[in-house]
């Protein structure tokens, strides 16, 4: 899709620094960049507050004005405004939520800590020893792509090579795995 009429003109006032342009610019895009807020926390089974939502919004408007609207200026009109600016929400967004110290992304089921993915996979399980006893409830290969994701750190592209799976069998056998494991948790602690 072609850059609109009206996010050209949008465009040139904001790179002119036209009165009202940024607001006009903010105006247009927050819903886009508050979905893609929502949207990237949800695919990570992370829970925002209002707050961690309001600076994840806030910050891609920063990336956007940093260097003298650098964003704005490197875009080639080769898509919509639209569909450009969600790419670069969403880098900005999962960037933020990898960051170990983020205070954003309680897991949604809260069966495990989780510190965020490096290939917008899922959260990463940090509590080592609740994993090894869960990966008893798991097979050879579920557990070794548990192990290998979770534990070690490694990309889908690097489970796959290692394991032999296709890399798109990677999510479903970590979804997978991670509902045994879930209930396996469920489990030990209605026996405590």
């Amino acid at each position: 899709m072609a850059l609109s009429e009206v996010d050209r003109s949008l465009l040139q006032r904001c790179l002119a620094r036209k009165p009202r342009a940024w607001e006009d610019f903010v105006d247009r895009f927050m819903g886009l960049v508050v979905h893609v807020v929502n949207h990237s926390a949800s695919s990570r089974s992370m829970r925002l507050s209002p707050e961690d939502r309001e600076d994840l919004v806030a910050q891609v408007f920063l990336t956007i004005v940093k260097d003298d609207l650098a964003v704005l200026r490197n875009f080639r009109s080769e898509s919509s405004l639209a569909t450009y600016l969600t790419v670069v929400a969403r880098r900005v967004v999962v960037a933020e939520l990898l960051k170990p110290n983020h205070s954003a992304g309680s897991p949604m089921n809260g069966s495990a800590a989780s510190s965020g993915a490096t290939d917008g996979a899922e959260e990463r399980l940090t509590d080592r020893e609740e994993i090894d006893r869960l990966l008893e409830e798991l097979n050879g290969t579920e557990a070794e792509v548990v192990r290998m994701f979770h534990l070690d750190g490694k990309s889908y592209q690097e489970i796959s090579s290692t394991v032999g799976v296709p890399v798109n069998s990677v999510g479903p056998t970590l979804s997978r795995a991670r509902r045994k494991m879930r209930r396996a948790s469920e489990t030990m602690n209605e026996e405590r």
